[in-house]
């Protein structure tokens, strides 16, 4: 009887203009975000125009990758198969201390409101590393 092949996690396409500079970085485990050069506010997703002023000059700039937990959720049920050995696992809301927030996975099976986390790297296939973080 043949092994049955593991489910694959479905990953994020390097192809979409947008986010392509975000995926191309995360490579070489670099957390990066954009800031508007018109008005200074940070931008985060990536996009091709600025949330607040709709200025179309961006920067990309490069986390330290250090933040705190705003929310979280403990994933228990699980549609996906590709993450039904994964399960329970936490979803939160991270604050980077660059101003800017974004949901990620925390490594652990513990975690607190205001807790301080770094980010870490889960290597995928073709290039990609994924952003989670773990407590400090």
């Amino acid at each position: 009887m043949a092994e049955k092949e593991k489910p694959r996690r479905p990953l994020p396409t390097l192809l979409e203009p947008d986010t392509q500079p975000f995926w191309e970085a995360t490579k070489n485990h670099e957390l990066r975000y954009q800031v508007c050069d018109d008005c200074n506010k940070i931008v985060f997703y990536p996009r091709r125009h600025c949330p607040h002023c709709m200025g179309l000059n961006l920067s990309w700039k490069t986390s330290q990758g250090e933040g705190s937990v705003y929310t979280y959720t403990v994933i228990r049920q699980i549609a996906h198969p590709a993450f039904r050995e994964r399960a329970p696992y936490i979803i939160a809301w991270i604050d980077l201390d660059e101003g800017f927030r974004m949901l990620s996975t925390i490594v652990g099976d513990e975690i607190t409101i205001g807790q301080r986390v770094r980010v870490t790297w889960d290597d995928q296939e073709n290039d990609i590393s994924l952003p989670l973080f773990s407590p400090v």
